[in-house]
């Protein structure tokens, strides 16, 4: 890494961190992260382990977060239930994230009737409702974690093709590209070492959000039954429980609910920080 790049990384971070709502939803991003890949820093309790003595039992200091139908601990669930949700969110985000730079790059390099055939299709899938897209690929497929992963994929890449296809119409008219086809450079090493690096910040606000939506969706997919499939826990499955006991236990849908909320949240915030820090019409802030 250069100085110069070394220079504008360092401002990045330091712009990014001064927003305060930013820096707060990175911390609660690396939280995350942590409690998920350790989850026995919190709990060390079997998440299916099941006690029929314990049955709805209310939050307690023998479980901080009460127990579920079964008498399963509420708390173990949820640590393990993010790092599933992690899992969707990251996965079906670098899905749609590497479908969207291929289409969105080649849109926009090289114009004409192939950018019209591509946004075509882009808008022809941008008709069908998303969500009821994958509610039907689902049913049909089974309900799976990788079925999940792919199908969200596979029906979110459109915002970051349309994305990426704005910068690149844009970059291909700078004078460095102008003076890589000087040199000889063909239209690959224009495209992946010139224009992709100068159009990845927006991809990556662009990712940092769809890492949220695609959490919100995949505990939408859950809570109606056809996303991951019980004992393995998620968010949306003990969202479930909550709605079939919500007279009883309280505890089942409202710690679920705020883990979601701030999960979400704390992706959102990051995402408008990472937008903010990387906008050069900001700089004097």
């Amino acid at each position: 890494m250069g100085a110069g790049t070394s220079s504008i990384f360092r401002d990045f971070l330091r712009r990014l961190f001064r927003n305060r709502l930013a820096a707060g939803g990175g911390i609660v991003i690396a939280l995350l992260f942590v409690v998920a890949a350790v989850p026995s820093l919190v709990t060390d309790r079997d998440p299916n382990r099941i006690d029929i003595l314990r049955i709805l039992a209310p939050p307690s200091a023998e479980h901080p977060l009460g127990t579920d139908e079964l008498g399963r601990d509420v708390l173990s669930r949820m640590v393990h239930g993010g790092r599933i949700s992690l899992e969707v969110g990251f996965v079906a985000t670098g899905i749609a994230t590497a479908i969207g730079l291929v289409v969105g790059l080649i849109a926009g390099f090289y114009g004409r009737w192939v950018d019209g055939v591509l946004m075509r299709f882009v808008d022809i899938m941008l008709c069908f409702p998303s969500f009821f897209l994958i509610l039907a690929v689902i049913a049909f497929l089974g309900p799976s974690i990788i079925n999940i992963m792919v199908v969200i994929g596979l029906t979110h890449w459109m915002g970051a093709a349309r994305l990426i296809r704005a910068e690149t119409l844009s970059l291909k008219e700078r004078d460095f590209v102008a003076a890589a086809r000087a040199q000889g450079a063909g239209n690959l090493r224009i495209i992946f070492r010139h224009i992709l690096p100068n159009a990845l910040a927006p991809v990556l606000v662009w990712a940092t959000l769809g890492v949220a939506g695609a959490i919100l969706v995949e505990s939408s997919l859950s809570f109606l039954g056809i996303g991951v499939q019980p004992p393995t826990p998620s968010w949306g499955n003990i969202l479930t429980a909550g709605k079939d006991n919500i007279e009883f236990a309280w505890w089942l849908s409202v710690y679920p609910g705020l883990a979601i909320l701030v999960t979400v949240l704390g992706y959102y915030l990051l995402g408008e920080g990472i937008q903010d820090a990387a906008d050069p019409r900001l700089k004097g802030r």
